[in-house]
């Protein structure tokens, strides 16, 4: 019997542990062999030997070490279930992960994973909300034209029944190797956490609304999730000469796909 896909990957995410605890470093002071009887062993060693680098303070960086820990965790799972199938996106496709398969509906679910860094006060404690903007969609692509399929993108934006986001908020901790604290994965549709505002002054991104309670709860700007896609499907994008390019060739395409199926009907 199909899930519901929401709730599932819910429980993947009530499951997972952020247990990446730094860089490996071959070099360092240990005596070889090394005989360890858990992990935690295994870890003490390998930090007292010299062999473990702290992960980037970058958050771009720090974020793209999470969200590839996520995907593996999440995709891991997906291999335990019958009926079951995902695949992992390109690195600038949408989305991160695609899941299907007859315990999914036998239909197309898209999930993004996103990561965000609370914002700290003047006395360095984590405050109620991310530090930036979480980004939704890039509206002037795939979002802004959805029956067409992106360089990237498994398939059009309009072929997926559901739309998902991960999302990661954790507090930057400097002093420890793996930067990361307070890690919680919150899933919800990304209609659901939208704002009206973009995530980017420079970029054409959806912006999400920083309070975290508003994650959590699913209380963003919009009501619905028509009210949503009116918004920002009329957004006034600038669109570069690149993307139009591209949406002009891929317009072309779709053109002439549609007149070779009525010729052949």
């Amino acid at each position: 019997m199909p899930v519901n896909v929401e709730d599932w990957v819910r429980q993947c995410c009530e499951a997972y542990e952020f247990d990446i605890r730094g860089v490996f470093r071959r070099r360092g002071t240990t005596s070889w062999p090394l005989t360890v009887s858990s992990d935690h062993e295994l870890e003490g060693a390998l930090v007292e030997g010299g062999h473990i680098l702290p992960l980037p303070k970058e958050p771009a960086a720090l974020a793209n070490v999470l969200e590839v820990s996520i995907v593996d965790f999440v995709l891991s799972k997906v291999e335990e279930h019958e009926g079951a199938l995902g695949q992992r996106g390109t690195e600038r496709g949408y989305p991160d992960i695609e899941l299907s398969g007859p315990l999914f509906g036998g239909n197309y679910h898209a999930v993004d994973v996103k990561i965000a860094k609370r914002s700290v006060n003047k006395k360095g404690m984590p405050t109620a909300s991310t530090q930036s903007r979480i980004t939704l969609y890039t509206g002037n692509t795939y979002f802004r034209h959805p029956q067409l399929r992106w360089h990237g993108n498994f398939r059009p934006f309009s072929e997926y029944a559901t739309h998902l986001d991960i999302l990661g908020i954790y507090t930057f901790a400097e002093e420890s190797p793996w930067r990361v604290a307070d890690l919680e994965l919150i899933v919800q549709q990304p209609w659901k956490i939208a704002s009206k505002q973009r995530s980017s002054t420079t970029r054409e991104y959806i912006g999400a609304v920083q309070n975290i309670e508003a994650l959590r709860q699913g209380r963003g700007e919009f009501e619905t999730a028509e009210e949503f896609y009116a918004y920002w499907r009329k957004y006034k994008f600038k669109i570069g000469d690149v993307v139009q390019r591209q949406l002009d060739k891929l317009l072309l395409e779709r053109t002439s796909y549609l007149a070779e199926t009525t010729d052949d009907v």
